[in-house]
């Protein structure tokens, strides 16, 4: 019996040539176990669920003849429900999530996208579609979809803050926005509106640094954004703290009521946590939609 050590080494030789980002997610991947993904329910799929009665208006063809010999009735084999769903993602790119408190700490924007394309990775092998919300990339099944929003997620944006991206979201898709969620609360509230107007339910996971919860600042504290176009500068920075925690709460309340509305779910992940612990709760999200 192999080892867990000899699968580790063995793990770690497969994914070496891989570009850094998609080596790390197929190992953070690889720590969900992915269980069978069909959906009790007859339909068009591989794996036998039952045997029933032949009714009326049924296709002879559909009748088992070889349980059927079994009885004095005819029956038909029906297989399990498995429709690949679409997983429509958006990973907010901004400057905004280039920030990161410490050295030993990722940037925001590393954490989000390893999570995102780790989920990926464990939908397309779990039978789904994945692409991208707009028109840059469409949901699509395969290992080639899967380098594909790897590459996608090596570009930065130049804007400040992320807008949220609803164009193109398929009818009754699933979807995904990851971002810290610092920028104008406004899109936000449009893209979810769009999408439930489509049936489409999701998942809204806020990306922080430990920092930008706890604020650890004070005494003399130049504050300025990743983008380089705001900047603030205080003598006095524990006094802003109060202020600013108030904020935060109500943009997160803001946003999980957003999310309540629209048939989504909200979740907060901080860089300093461990990122398998965001994809097991991202990983169950997906499967079941609010």
């Amino acid at each position: 019996m192999t080892d867990a050590r000899t699968l580790r080494l063995t793990a770690e030789a497969e994914v070496s040539h891989l570009p850094p980002l998609l080596a790390r997610a197929e190992q953070l991947a690889g720590t969900v176990l992915l269980g069978e993904h069909g959906r009790r329910r007859a339909g068009i799929g591989d794996d036998f669920w039952q045997y029933r009665p032949f009714h009326t208006g049924d296709s002879r063809r559909m009748i088992d003849w070889r349980r059927s010999a079994r009885s004095d009735a005819e029956y038909v084999r029906e297989r399990e429900w498995q429709v690949a769903q679409s997983v429509m993602l958006w990973v907010d790119a901004s400057a905004s999530m280039r920030f990161k408190s410490a050295d030993a700490l990722p940037e925001k924007s590393d954490r989000a996208r390893l999570i995102t394309l780790a989920a990926s990775i464990l939908l397309i092998k779990g039978g789904e579609r994945v692409g991208l919300s707009g028109n840059d990339l469409p949901p699509q099944r395969g290992r080639a979809q899967i380098m594909r929003l790897a590459e996608h997620f090596t570009h930065d944006a130049d804007t400040e803050y992320g807008t949220p991206e609803a164009r193109a979201m398929l009818p009754h898709a699933c979807a995904l926005f990851v971002s810290d969620f610092m920028g104008d609360v406004e899109p936000v509230k449009a893209a979810l509106a769009k999408a439930a107007d489509r049936g489409v339910r999701g998942v809204l996971m806020q990306v922080l640094d430990p920092a930008e919860e706890n604020f650890p600042f004070q005494g003399r504290t130049i504050f300025e954004s990743a983008g380089k176009s705001l900047r603030y500068e205080t003598l006095k920075a524990y006094d802003l703290k109060a202020r600013y925690l108030d904020k935060l709460a109500q943009r997160k309340e803001e946003l999980r009521h957003l999310c309540t509305v629209a048939g989504w779910q909200f979740a907060t992940h901080h860089t300093d946590a461990a990122a398998q612990t965001a994809l097991l709760w991202l990983h169950r999200a997906l499967e079941r939609p609010a």
